[in-house]
């Protein structure tokens, strides 16, 4: 599992999506703020979309603290990168918690606080709305019709 994690890690500071892909099971669940419940396929579409969208000289990810038993992990992850949207400077702190099957990550949660997200990346609107729940349906639902457009495109 550790082997799994610093993969998914290292391959996401290298925006190498595809690898990132490897590290999840055919079934994975993940659940984050901004993009809400992903199954499957739509995951690995997310970060996929999420790597095209940066350049590694402005995409950052350290990885840290990661605690692993025998089908389960947690680990502190930054990522440090420029909001494509508004050009602002992000520096995202995220607790992660991996759940694993048959080596491969089954179920990933990423837990940050969109509010400061929200302010680091939309500046005074992100600093007014980010903490409600408005902004946060909005944003899922923005995410969801970014990532539906991502998928059409490549099929």
């Amino acid at each position: 599992m550790q082997k799994t994690i610093h993969k998914f890690y290292s391959s996401f500071n290298d925006l190498d999506a595809e690898a990132m892909a490897s590290c999840y099971h055919n079934e994975v669940i993940f659940t984050d703020p901004a993009f809400g419940t992903l199954k499957g396929e739509h995951a690995s579409n997310m970060w996929r979309m999420l790597c095209a969208s940066q350049t590694k000289s402005t995409f950052a990810v350290e990885v840290r603290n990661i605690e692993v038993n025998e089908d389960s992990a947690r680990a502190h992850w930054e990522a440090k990168y420029l909001f494509s949207r508004s050009g602002r400077a992000v520096h995202n702190k995220i607790q992660a918690q991996m759940k694993f099957k048959d080596g491969l990550i089954i179920e990933h949660v990423d837990n940050f606080n969109l509010h400061a997200w929200a302010k680091q990346a939309l500046g005074w609107k992100g600093f007014l709305l980010g903490g409600t729940s408005f902004f946060k349906k909005q944003l899922n639902k923005q995410t969801a019709a970014m990532l539906n457009r991502y998928e059409k495109k490549n099929r």
